[in-house]
C-alpha cells in the first residue's frame, strides 16, 4: 500500500521521491537551510552564555575562574551525557512527521521526559558526589569548597538543561526551530541580570558569590525549559501534535526503545570529553606555554563548533523525515547535502583560522603574560591543524547523525571509539612523545580519529541506506 503523503509546510516536501535527483537535492538544500539558520541562532546564544558565565566568574577572582571551570566541565559532561541517553526522541518524533503521524510526535516527546526524569536522578547524586571528590585530588581548601558550591548549585539544572535540547529537537523535528531560537535569546537577555542579583546580593537576595552563577543558571535552564513545554502545549503551531493529550501516559515500551536508541550516543559523547580531557592532560608535560596554547585552540574550536552542531541537529531531522517517509533516496540526498553544507562551512573556518590566526590568539593572550610570545607562536601552530580538526569533526558530527536519523547508533559509537581512541589517541601519542613532535603531534591525533570515523561512517550508512532501500521496495513500490 502507498503510504499517505505528509501534510506539507515551507520545507517538508512530499515524497521526495516523485523528483529527480537534482530537485530532490536543490528541494533539500532550501529545507535544511531553513531549518539551519534558527538552529545556528540557538548554538551562538548557547556559547555566549558560557562565555558570559566566564567573564561573570572573573569579577570574582582568578580563584573563582579556575574553581568555576571544573564546575562547569563536570556539568557539560553530565548534560552531554544525558541529552546523547534521550538523543532518540528527536530521530522518533522526525520519523512520526515523516510517516504523517503528528499525534506521535507529542507522545515520543512525553516518554523521551520520562526516560530523562529516570537517568536524572542517579546523575544529580553523581555530580552532589563529585563536588566532594574534587577535594581528594589534590585541590586546595579554599577550590574545594568553590567548586562544591558551584556544583551543588548548577545540578538541579540538569534536567532542564537537557529536557531544553530535547525540545530543540521537537521542533527541529516539526520544522519549528525558531521557536527554541527565540527560547534561547531570552535566556541570553536573562543571563547577565540573574547572574548579576545572585553573584552581588541585589534586590534582597544573598550574596552568593560564585554559587550564585550556578543557581542563576539552574533558574533560566528551568525557566526556559518550562517555556518550551508550555509553546509545545498553547502554540497554535504545534496544535495538530496533541501536546495537551499525552504527559501523563507512560509507555515503558517506548521508554525501553529510546533508551535503546540513546545509550551508545550517551557513551559516544561521555568518551569523546573524556579524550579531550586525557589530552589536556598530556599536553600539560609539555609545558605551561603548552598547555595554554592548547586551551586557547580549544576554545576557538568550541565557538566555531556551534555550525557544524546545528548542521547535525539539521541532518538527525531531515534523515529522519525521509527515513518515516519510506524514501530511500530522500534518506541519502538528506544526509550528504547536510554533509556538503557543514564542509562548506568548515572550509570557511579553515580560511579564518589560516588567514588571520595571530588576530584570534591575541584575544585570549595577555602582552605583558611572559609567556605571550611563546604561547602565541604555538597556539598559532596548533591553530592550522585544529582548522582541519573541525573540518573532520563535522563530517563525523553529521555522518553520526544521519545514521541517528535512521536509528543505528551501536555500530557507530564502537566506529566512534575505535577510531578516536584507537587510531587518534594512540597515533597522536605516538607523534608526541616517541617521535618529539610534541603538542602538534596530539593534535594531528586529533584530526586522525574523526577523519577516519566519518569514513568508516559514511560506508556504514550507504551499507544500510543499501538494505533500507531494498525493504523500502518490497513495502512501497510507488517510491524508486
Amino acid at each position: 500500500m502507498q503510504n499517505k503523503t505528509t501534510e506539507t509546510n515551507c520545507t517538508h516536501s512530499p515524497k521526495l521521491g516523485s523528483y529527480s535527483l537534482v530537485s530532490k537535492a536543490i528541494s533539500e538544500t532550501i529545507s535544511s537551510s531553513q531549518l539551519l539558520i534558527p538552529l545556528i541562532s540557538t548554538q551562538i546564544c548557547d556559547v555566549a552564555v558560557q562565555a558570559i558565565d566566564v567573564v561573570m566568574m572573573g569579577l570574582l577572582g582568578t580563584q573563582s575562574i579556575a574553581s568555576g571551570a571544573l564546575g562547569t566541565v563536570a556539568f557539560a559532561t553530565a548534560v552531554y551525557v544525558g541529552y546523547g541517553i534521550v538523543s532518540g526522541v528527536g530521530a522518533m518524533a522526525a520519523e512520526a512527521v515523516g510517516t504523517d503521524e503528528p499525534e506521535q510526535v507529542s507522545y515520543i516527546l512525553f516518554q523521551g521526559l520520562w526516560l530523562l526524569i529516570i537517568i536524572s536522578l542517579p546523575m544529580v547524586l553523581l555530580l552532589w558526589c563529585g563536588g566532594s571528590f574534587s577535594g581528594l585530588i589534590g585541590q586546595d581548601k579554599g577550590d574545594f569548597f568553590l567548586v562544591k558550591s558551584y556544583a551543588n548549585a548548577v545540578i538541579w539544572g540538569l534536567p532542564a538543561a537537557i529536557g531544553l535540547l530535547i525540545a530543540k529537537d521537537i521542533a527541529s523535528a516539526v520544522n519549528y526551530p525558531q521557536s527554541i531560537a527565540v527560547i534561547a535569546v531570552i535566556g541570553l537577555g536573562l543571563n547577565i541580570p540573574v547572574n548579576y542579583i545572585l553573584m552581588f546580593g541585589k534586590f534582597g537576595f544573598p550574596d552568593l558569590g560564585l554559587s550564585g552563577i550556578g543557581w542563576a543558571s539552574s533558574f533560566i535552564y528551568w525557566l526556559t525549559f518550562l517555556i518550551a513545554i508550555v509553546l509545545f502545549m498553547f502554540h497554535p503551531k504545534f496544535d495538530k501534535y496533541s501536546f495537551l493529550g499525552n504527559f501523563y501516559q507512560l509507555d515503558p515500551r517506548l521508554i525501553i526503545k529510546l533508551f535503546r536508541i540513546g545509550y551508545p550516543m550517551g557513551i559516544h559523547y561521555g568518551t569523546e570529553i573524556a579524550l579531550l580531557n586525557i589530552t589536556t592532560l598530556l599536553m600539560g608535560s609539555f609545558g605551561t606555554a603548552t598547555l595554554a596554547a592548547h586551551q586557547i585552540t580549544i576554545q576557538t574550536v568550541e565557538v566555531f563548533m556551534a555550525i557544524p552542531s546545528a548542521i547535525a541537529c539539521t541532518t538527525v531531522a531531515r534523515v529522519g523525515y525521509a527515513y518515516g517517509a519510506k524514501d530511500a533516496m530522500g534518506i541519502r540526498v538528506s544526509a550528504f547535502i547536510n554533509l556538503a553544507i557543514g564542509a562548506f562551512f568548515s572550509l570557511l573556518v579553515i580560511i579564518i583560522v589560516w588567514e588571520f590566526p595571530k588576530q584570534v590568539v591575541s584575544i585570549f593572550i595577555n602582552p605583558d603574560d611572559p609567556n605571550y610570545f611563546n604561547t602565541k607562536a604555538t597556539a598559532i601552530s596548533f591553530l592550522y591543524i585544529a582548522g582541519f580538526y573541525q573540518f573532520a569533526y563535522g563530517l563525523q558530527m553529521n555522518m553520526t547523525g544521519a545514521l541517528l536519523g535512521i536509528q543505528d547508533t551501536k555500530i557507530p559509537m564502537l566506529i566512534n571509539l575505535l577510531s578516536f581512541w584507537g587510531s587518534g589517541l594512540g597515533v597522536g601519542y605516538l607523534l608526541a612523545m616517541p617521535l618529539g613532535y610534541g603538542g602538534m603531534g596530539l593534535w594531528w591525533g586529533l584530526v586522525l580519529g574523526p577523519l577516519i570515523s566519518s569514513l568508516l561512517l559514511v560506508y556504514r550508512f550507504l551499507f544500510l541506506n543499501r538494505q533500507k532501500g531494498d525493504q523500502i521496495k518490497d513495502v512501497n513500490p510507488a517510491v524508486k
